[in-house]
């Protein structure tokens, strides 16, 4: 009999009302942050590892539902119900800039050269501001075709991503030309989009289901059912052999190619969870209005066990094919534990 795996995170409070974005940077010479948006209207700063509190950027009038920091973690962005996305110093806190918009800003990202901010919200415009002209008008791409949710640049700046909350698919738009070039197709809203560290992949939540897709070819990896409806997911970023989902039923779901373990630790639904950059830890935040930062346990990796996100790791090199392939290792029943797929033909 397996049993379920039972995992103590570090529980961080702060927030006095629901957090519904978490956003963790790269890992700098200074280690790495995580960054929370809450409902409280006061984005917090954290350190990555440790969870504890280093400062709150204060200044938003409403709800933040959205928050990011640059490649090198010395800025902060948030997007906000005030009708506002604000650009902050991550070292002092201060407010470095306030762009205006004309609806609720519901999403927010860094370029990956840290010089252009996109911004989306119900306003159904995606923006994309220029930091180093911050009095210049915005660009204004394409209209979205209905309430911006979710935003993240790929191919290096070339690509935009966006979810509608009130319909179906994420769209990919050119910032060349400033249209829509492709449709990753889904039956309902998409909640949670995340790119891989290495831009190969793209892990989305739309109902019940979570999907891995592959962010060059655009082809739908594998799609996976949820025991309940989730609301975000994020794949472990090192080796790609583990993801995480939280939703309704106010568990972490976490699946790999051997176990499945739900750690139960919040006292509401769960809004967001994401991987560390290094993929030992994941923070999951809450309705409940708490943080809690969970350890993944000893990464390994087994070339015959998962896929790997960065081929560059151990000198393996993965194709989509092999990615397509190994990833159908995932099995997730209905109690929501996943299984190797030979396991499950035991039962």
């Amino acid at each position: 009999m397996d049993k379920k795996r039972v995992a103590v995170p570090l529980v961080c409070h702060g927030h006095s009302r629901p957090v519904v974005d978490l956003f963790y940077s790269p890992i700098t010479p200074d280690g790495f942050f995580l960054i929370s948006a809450s409902k409280d209207s006061s984005p917090m700063l954290r350190n990555g590892e440790t969870g504890d509190w280093i400062g709150t950027f204060e200044g938003h009038k409403g709800a933040v539902w959205s928050c990011c920091l640059d490649t090198d973690a010395l800025r902060a962005a948030s997007g906000s119900a005030d009708f506002t996305a604000k650009v902050w110093d991550a070292l002092t806190g201060d407010e470095l800039h306030s762009f205006e918009h004309k609806h609720i800003v519901r999403a927010c990202a860094f370029s990956e050269d840290t010089r252009l901010l996109l911004t989306g919200g119900v306003e159904k415009v995606l923006r994309i501001l220029d930091l180093s002209r911050p009095d210049a008008p915005p660009r204004e791409v394409d209209k979205s075709p209905g309430s911006v949710r979710t935003v993240a640049w790929l191919h290096t700046d070339q690509t935009i991503l966006s979810s509608c909350t009130d319909m179906g698919g994420v769209r990919l738009w050119d910032v060349r030309s400033g249209k829509i070039v492709q449709t990753l197709e889904t039956k309902s809203s998409v909640t949670s989009a995340e790119v891989s560290q290495d831009g190969r992949y793209i892990t989305t939540c739309d109902g019940s289901t979570v999907k891995f897709w592959d962010a060059n070819h655009f082809g739908l990896v594998k799609s996976y059912n949820m025991p309940c409806t989730v609301e975000s997911a994020s794949l472990e970023p090192k080796y790609g052999n583990k993801f995480i989902a939280g939703g309704e039923d106010m568990w972490i779901h976490v699946f790999d190619f051997h176990t499945g373990a739900c750690n139960k630790g919040h006292h509401g639904p769960v809004h967001c969870v994401r991987f560390s950059p290094g993929g030992e830890s994941y923070a999951s935040g809450s309705e409940d209005g708490t943080i809690r930062i969970w350890q993944t346990g000893p990464l390994t990796h087994d070339e015959n066990v998962g896929f790997t996100a960065n081929g560059s790791i151990g000198n393996v090199s993965v194709t989509a094919e092999e990615v397509s392939r190994k990833i159908e290792g995932f099995h997730v029943s209905e109690d929501g534990r996943a299984k190797e797929k030979e396991e499950a033909g035991k039962d």
